[in-house]
């Protein structure tokens, strides 16, 4: 890469919006020169960015290899609130600052889709419209569909998103229940929700519904011993990250009639972040599964306001002004 500008060049590692315009518009305006890639692995990110001052990211992971590589680069933004592709503490340690966005821009959003998700699951709008579109015409294709109120709808984690989740969850009768163990009980008994702990969320919830981050500690929360202790008749949805549930246990749980049914809006191994993707993923091939391609998130409106967040904040690091979502206290960590 070379730099052919006053203030610097601002890498977009990998993006599926279509194009840059948004972005565009921001970084050139403030006097940077706009890189648009499309890596799918680190190397490619290393290769790509090396001399960049600033990068974005979508799904391409910028792992300490990546950070130790840079040359020049001072800010990372996530385009989304999850940074589990940026290694923050290499960043750190590096003085990189790492910005993010705030829940608040797709919380709504991501609410209205755990819902449709929970919903069509227990309600078999799929295997309907499937049986319906064959020639089947029948309410026994569902069969068995059991009544939503009275029954228990657990969330895990009980930050923003999992809050609208329990507000909407609440107008269909079921009792929400919550695991978050950052979470103050009283916090979640005011809002009508019931604090439980992680064992008895998992044996006792009729459609458990994940949303929490993706950490080391929560990687493949969903394996085979969690998944063996839930209801025969449970369902579980995922619109958090994919790692959480375990795909292999997760299939055999449903093949051999541990769970009932999946909502998942993300796999374990995301399409997005390899080249050539192709749908060989045996939960795919499922009846009572449902799969979104990540899409939780998205509305036109969130997906403008996530762009343009991404890259001001690039923005406002190179230009001397403090990112406004920074993820790391990067003084803190700094070791020339």
């Amino acid at each position: 890469m070379t730099r052919t500008d006053s203030n610097g060049t601002i890498l977009i590692a990998d993006y599926d919006f279509g194009d840059v315009d948004i972005e565009r518009a921001i970084i050139e305006d403030a006097g940077f020169r706009l890189v648009a890639a499309q890596c799918k692995s680190e190397d490619e990110v290393i290769e790509r960015g090396r001399d960049a001052d600033g990068v974005l990211t979508q799904y391409a992971r910028v792992g300490s290899r990546a950070i130790d590589a840079f040359t020049r680069c001072r800010v990372i933004a996530r385009y989304g609130t999850g940074v589990d592709i940026v290694d923050v503490d290499a960043a750190t340690r590096r003085g990189v600052q790492v910005t993010n966005a705030p829940n608040e821009w797709c919380a709504e959003e991501v609410a209205d889709h755990a819902v449709a998700l929970w919903l069509a699951a227990a309600r078999k709008i799929c295997a309907y419209d499937r049986a319906t579109r064959q020639g089947e015409w029948h309410w026994k294709t569902g069969q068995p569909i059991w009544r939503l109120r009275g029954r228990v709808l657990g969330l895990l984690s009980f930050g923003a998103i999992a809050r609208l989740i329990a507000e909407r969850a609440a107008a269909f009768g079921v009792e929400v229940w919550a695991c978050d163990p950052f979470i103050d009980e009283a916090e979640i008994r005011s809002r009508g929700v019931r604090p439980v702990s992680f064992d008895d969320l998992v044996e006792g919830a009729d459609y458990l519904v994940v949303q929490s981050p993706l950490t080391p500690q929560t990687h493949h929360t969903f394996d085979r011993a969690t998944l063996r202790r839930m209801k025969p008749t449970a369902i579980l949805v995922n619109t958090a990250r994919g790692p959480i549930v375990e795909d292999a246990a997760l299939h055999q749980a449903l093949t051999e009639g541990w769970i009932a049914g999946a909502a998942l809006d993300d796999l374990e191994e995301e399409p997005a972040k390899q080249r050539d993707w192709r749908p060989r993923n045996a939960l795919l091939e499922l009846p009572n599964t449902i799969i979104t391609p990540h899409a939780a998130y998205y509305s036109e409106e969130a997906a403008r306001t996530v762009r343009r967040i991404a890259a001001e904040e690039a923005v406002r690091v190179l230009t001397g002004r403090p990112a406004r979502f920074p993820v790391n206290d990067v003084m803190a960590g700094f070791h020339p």
